[in-house]
Order: C-alpha cells, then sequence, then structure tokens
C-alpha cells in the first residue's frame, strides 16, 4: 500500500522545524545567563516549546502522509511521543546550559537527544496501531537513526556555541535554526521512508476511538503555534528586559565611576585628593616592606602664588595651578603618584634607588616650576619651597611622613624659599612642638593665660599720647610671656584666631571704657583684624554688639588690616570697609608698601589712615629709596586726605624725620614699648 504527500504541510512541517530550532537557540541562551530557581523555570519552559515544536513538526509531516484508508492515532502513545521529545528537549538545554561542553559529552548527549527524538518518531507512527504492522526497511531505518543522532549533536554543538554570542546573535541563530530544521525535517522523512504497509492494511486506532486526523491537525497547530509564540515573545520581553536592565546597570556603573572619581580627585586638577594620597601611600608602605625598597614623600608648596592670585584674581591663579599641575606630572612616571591638597600645595610620591635620587628629582621639579608661565597675555612666574621625607629613614607611617614631610617644607620657606630640604630629627622637635603649642593654645583662652599689651601712638610734631594699639600676648605657664610670632601664625592655620580675635577686640573696647571713665575721653584703640577675621560674615555684628556693650562711640575704635588683605577680594573688601565706616569705625592700612596695592583701590577704600612699614622705617636715616618710598607715601596719603602713621620709629633721628617728611603720628621703641594697661597709664600720666 503507497501513500502520497501533501506538499503544502510538508512545507508547514519544515517551518515548523525551523521555528522549534530557533526557540530552542534562544532558550539556550537565555538558560545559559541565569541561575537559581530562574535557570530553573527557563529549562522547564524551554523544554516544553522545543519538545512540542518538535513533536508538532513530526505530526505535521504524518499528517502530510495521506494513506488510501481512514487514519487515527491513538491518544496514550501520542501523548507518550510527545513526552519523549519533551524530556530529550530538556536534557538537550540542560547540556547546553553548562559551563563547559568537552567533545565526550557532546556525543553521548547526542546520541541520548536522536535516540529521544527518534523514539518520539517511531512512538508516533505506532500512535496508528496499524494491522498487520508497519514494516521498516533496515537500512533507511539505520539511516534515521544516524540522521537523528548527527542532528541532535550539531543542534547541540550550535547551541552551546551560539549561548553567548554578542555579535549579530539574531542573524547567526536564524541560520543555525535553518540547518537544524532541515536535519530534524531529513531524519523525519527518512523514518517515514523506511516505513512500509503491507497491502490491506487498516488503521487500528480508528476503530479503537483513536484521534481523528482533521482534530489532531487543528490540535498539533494550534497548540503548537501557540506555545511557541508564547516562548518567543517571553524570550524577546526578557531581553529587552535585560538590555534595559544592562543599560541601567552600565549607566550606575558610570555614574558611579564618576562619584568615586569626585570623591578622590581634585575637581581643578584633576590630580589625586588628600584621600586618595593617603591611600597610595599607605599601598607604597605595604608594598615596600614586601619588595624592601625605599620611597619618598615630597611636600611642594608653590612661593608667589598668593600674591598672584591676589593680583590678579581666583581665575587666573585656578589656570597657573593646572598648567603648574601638568608641567610637574609631565616630569614624573606613570606609577609615581601626584596629588594636590588644596591651595598650592602638591605632594608627590615616588620610587626611589638610593636617597640622592629624591633630591635630582626635586632639582628637576624646582627648575621647571621656575620657568615663566604664559596665560592670558601675561607671563607669571613662581617658585617651588620642597620638603622631603624618607620611607624607612625618616617615617614609617602615612601619618608621620607626611608630618615630617610638611615640617621640611616649611624649613624650606624660612631659609629662603626655592629650595628643597631633606627632613631632619630636629624638624620634628619643632613640628611637636608646634603641635604642643597648638592644644596649648586652645585651652589659653578658657584658662585666661591671654594678656594684652598696649603701645602708645604720639603726634609726630611732639604732642602727647593720642591712643593705643593692642597687642596680644600669652602668659604661658610654663614658657612665660610669649609674643604674638610665637602663636598667631599657629592661631591663624588652625582657625583659632577667629575666637582669639573676638576675644581681643572685647578686652581692648573694655580697656579703652575704662580710660575714659578715668577722664582720657579722646583717646582711641587700634585693633588689629586677622585676613581670617576680616574675611568673617559675623564681623560688622560683633564690631557693633561689642562697641555697644561697652557703650563706646564708633569713632574712638581704629580697625587695623593690612594691605595684602585688603586686595584679597577688593569688591567683598570694599562692601566690608564699607559697612565699618557707614557705623563710624575708622579704618587703618596696615603695612602700606609691601603689598600689591591698585591705586585705584586705594582711592575707592574708605579708609582714614596709612600706616607706614617698619621695614622702611628701620633704615630710613641711611637707605635713600627708603626715604623716597617714605616721602612718596606719605605725599600719597595726603593727595587721598588720608592720616599717615610711622611704626618701628626706634631712634630720635627716625622720629625727627618723619615729623619733617611730614608724618602725622608715631609708635616704636623710641617712643614706647608696648606695656600692660597699668603701666600704660602710669606713663602716659
Amino acid at each position: 500500500m503507497t501513500g502520497t504527500y501533501s506538499q503544502s504541510l510538508v512545507i508547514f512541517s519544515l517551518l515548523v522545524a525551523i521555528l522549534a530550532s530557533y526557540t530552542a537557540l534562544d532558550m539556550a541562551g537565555r538558560l545559559a545567563s541565569t541561575e537559581g530557581r530562574v535557570a530553573r523555570w527557563w529549562l522547564a519552559g524551554g523544554a516544553a516549546a522545543m519538545g512540542l515544536g518538535i513533536w508538532s513538526m513530526h505530526f505535521v509531516g504524518m499528517l502530510a502522509f495521506h494513506l488510501p484508508i481512514p487514519v487515527g492515532y491513538d491518544l496514550g502513545i501520542t501523548l507518550y511521543s510527545l513526552a519523549a521529545s519533551v524530556g530529550a528537549s530538556a536534557y538537550a538545554l540542560w547540556l547546553v546550559s553548562r559551563p563547559q561542553l568537552p567533545w565526550s559529552r557532546l556525543m553521548a548527549g547526542a546520541v541520548l537527544m536522536g535516540l529521544g527524538i527518534a523514539c518520539m518518531h517511531y512512538l508516533g507512527m505506532a500512535a496508528m496501531r496499524m494491522e498487520p504492522g508497519i514494516e521498516y526497511h533496515p537500512l533507511w531505518f539505520g539511516a534515521s537513526l544516524l540522521i537523528a543522532i548527527v542532528a541532535a549533536g550539531a543542534a547541540l554543538w550550535i547551541a552551546f556555541r551560539l549561548r553567548t554570542e554578542q555579535r549579530h546573535p539574531t542573524l547567526l541563530r536564524g541560520v543555525a535554526s535553518l540547518v537544524m530544521g532541515l536535519a530534524i525535517v531529513g531524519m523525519h522523512y527518512t523514518g517515514m521512508a523506511a516505513a512500509s504497509f503491507p497491502a490491506g492494511s487498516v488503521c487500528g486506532a480508528v476503530y479503537a476511538n483513536g484521534l481523528d486526523t482533521k482534530w489532531l491537525a487543528v490540535l498539533v497547530i494550534v497548540t503548537t503555534l501557540g506555545t511557541l509564540g508564547i516562548a518567543l515573545i517571553a524570550s524577546l520581553f526578557d531581553r529587552q528586559m535585560r538590555t534595559r536592565t544592562g543599560l541601567l546597570a552600565e549607566s550606575l556603573a558610570q555614574a558611579n565611576e564618576k562619584l568615586l572619581r569626585a570623591a578622590l580627585h581634585d575637581p581643578l586638577t584633576q590630580l589625586p585628593n588628600r584621600m586618595l594620597l593617603q591611600d597610595r601611600i599607605e599601598q607604597t608602605i605595604e608594598k615596600a616592606k614586601r619588595r624592601n625598597f625605599s620611597f619618598a614623600v615630597m611636600f611642594c608648596d608653590l612661593d608667589g602664588f598668593k600674591a598672584i592670585n591676589d593680583a590678579y584674581g581666583h581665575q587666573l591663579g585656578d589656570k597657573l595651578l593646572i598648567q603648574v599641575s601638568q608641567r610637574v606630572n609631565a616630569l614624573l612616571r606613570a606609577h609615581d603618584t601626584f596629588a594636590r591638597l588644596g591651595g598650592d600645595e602638591f605632594v608627590i610620591v615616588f620610587q626611589l634607588d638610593v636617597p640622592e635620587d629624591a633630591a635630582v628629582v626635586a632639582e628637576r621639579i624646582i627648575a621647571c616650576v621656575a620657568e615663566p608661565f604664559e596665560i592670558d597675555t601675561l607671563e607669571l612666574q613662581v617658585t617651588a619651597s620642597l620638603g622631603i621625607a624618607l620611607y624607612p629613614t625618616d617615617a614609617t607611617t602615612e601619618r608621620e611622613l607626611m608630618a615630617h614631610a610638611d615640617a621640611a617644607m616649611y624649613h624650606t620657606k624660612e631659609s629662603g624659599r626655592n629650595g628643597y630640604t631633606f627632613f631632619t630629627e630636629s624638624m620634628h622637635v619643632s613640628a611637636n612642638r608646634q603641635l604642643k603649642l597648638l592644644q596649648e593654645l586652645r585651652r589659653a583662652l578658657q584658662r585666661d593665660e591671654m594678656v594684652l599689651h598696649y603701645q602708645p601712638k604720639f603726634r609726630a610734631d611732639g604732642g602727647g599720647v593720642i591712643g593705643a594699639e593692642a597687642l596680644v600676648r600669652w602668659q604661658h605657664p610654663g614658657l612665660g610671656l610669649l609674643g604674638p610670632d610665637t602663636f598667631i601664625p599657629i592661631a591663624e592655620r588652625s582657625g583659632l584666631i577667629l575666637p582669639l580675635g573676638d576675644w581681643v577686640l572685647d578686652q581692648a573696647c573694655a580697656q579703652l571704657r575704662q580710660w575714659h571713665d578715668a577722664g582720657h575721653t579722646a583717646w582711641s584703640m587700634a585693633v588689629n583684624l586677622s585676613p581670617l577675621q576680616f574675611s568673617s560674615t559675623t564681623l560688622l555684628d560683633t564690631v557693633k554688639l561689642t562697641l555697644e556693650r561697652h557703650g563706646l562711640a564708633p569713632q574712638h575704635l581704629t580697625l587695623e588690616v593690612t594691605e595684602t588683605t585688603a586686595m584679597q577680594d577688593v569688591e567683598a573688601s570694599l562692601q566690608i570697609l564699607h559697612g565699618l565706616t557707614a557705623m563710624g569705625v575708622k579704618i587703618s592700612i596696615d603695612d602700606f608698601g609691601t603689598g600689591y596695592s591698585s591705586l585705584l583701590y586705594l582711592k575707592r577704600m574708605p579708609a582714614t589712615e596709612l600706616k607706614i612699614d617698619r621695614a622702611f622705617v628701620r633704615d630710613l636715616e641711611d637707605n635713600a629709596e627708603d626715604a623716597a618710598i617714605v616721602s612718596s607715601i606719605v605725599a600719597l596719603g595726603r593727595s587721598l586726605q588720608l592720616q599717615i602713621v610711622a611704626e618701628g620709629v626706634e631712634t630720635a633721628g627716625q622720629r625727627a624725620y618723619l615729623n619733617e617728611l611730614g608724618c602725622d603720628l608715631l609708635q616704636g621703641y623710641h617712643l614706647g614699648k608696648p606695656v600692660d594697661a597699668e603701666a600704660f597709664l602710669r606713663n602716659a600720666a
């Protein structure tokens, strides 16, 4: 008995096989990229979709085969064939989801999966329950088994290779699906060619209430397309979610990287900041211990940067810092660390073969920084002061290395700048002394250890005392009376200058109130303002409240601001100075002649007096240049209608000379040394 084939159903069976193959490859990719419970769900769903697709292709191929007798299928055996297909698919998906697929496992898997597919096919044939039974040609039967095994092996290998493919995955899976679909269809129709139906055969399933072929066709097509469609839609949805999740994760990773870089790098120069520098030094220490090498920590501070920043503004100063960092960085090796602590302070960490290498690097840095910088048509020049501490010679911890390099750098500053200094133990003693003084200074105000001395101010024409300048001293319990040069720099670096400055202002006004009550109502009091105090947002309120608390008229208080401080931020300084003068307080520009004043800005400043720095007064009698400078300052002050005060007057000749030049007020050791309030009042009488 001979059967025929429906060409449309044969083509449809090929399409089903290709679709099932594509679904299987896609599921293999999903399964390989998941784990745990999610992986098990993908395995179950993938096995069902793939198994149903292969089984459906088989029965569509069976439906394409027409016999000249009624044909049906036994439901139980049909379900067994479906179970065989799903089982083989589950095994295949599990196999390709493994991290590795050696050839031995591939061959074993190909045999098992091929036999599973062949079992499904021949169970499907048996579901017809032909009487007499179907006869199979041995060669064609063997060929079908061989094709099933080879097709299974090819499918496993392709699925394993393509599961994580990133380049053109859809195109590659489409081509692979076509190859796999042709192999599966080839196995089916080879198995059909092996079947022989004896003349007079009848289909027993028809008479045993088996499934009618029409209903089976509808069931197979609808179920298969639905299952494969749902599987592909779920896979595509999962892919989209993974893509979005991947983009979000990448975006978050980039944002996190930017935040991390911002947290560990200086925003201006992009160099490592203090936090990252600390970590780098600690890592270098650990490496040095393991590999037994030495390295240097070099502190670098720019000389003259503040003057440029004050004169030309912060924007140009920032450009200068960027160029300095680029120039120095070009001298260093890739594994060296170059960091910016803030302002004009930098730190360099580099490995040494011999200690002399640090001196070579220092000299190269000094030379490159000293070369002029051209910024915005300006030629600017700064120098570098360096301090060097060596590991393990000078210190073995990050904190000690930084402290020692810092101490060595300050020693370079004190020795004339534009050079380098290696740390020595004597500097360590000095650094410890500074630290101890800082700790004691924090407690000095609470313990009433700070005192004020007052230096009298006289009229240059020989008149009497017109007032005093309040000068702070520290009555240290162990070191005795300390002058401001000992502790004021420490107070400024630590921020203690703010409460100390407020205390000086309050005590000076309280003392002036006592003198006024004693009958010296014409006397005035001069108080120095530190840069931090001058820029404080609470300065105006502090001055106002202090004057009100002691019942003083504002015109009896003179606040001295250094020329450099006033020029640091001209517009902000003008606003503060106008606020003070509007209150009635007098303003004195201290240390005039040592800064970088612009005559235009000086004219705008609401000052009442200029104070000539003692550096010009000291050699006034013997130095024609100093005499010319003082004469020019006096002439400038006269043109601006300002009082001229000369400080540091130590001889009668200086006093006479300054009076002749036209100074209004004088103060100095020749006229009166700073003394306590009681002695001041006694001397003035």
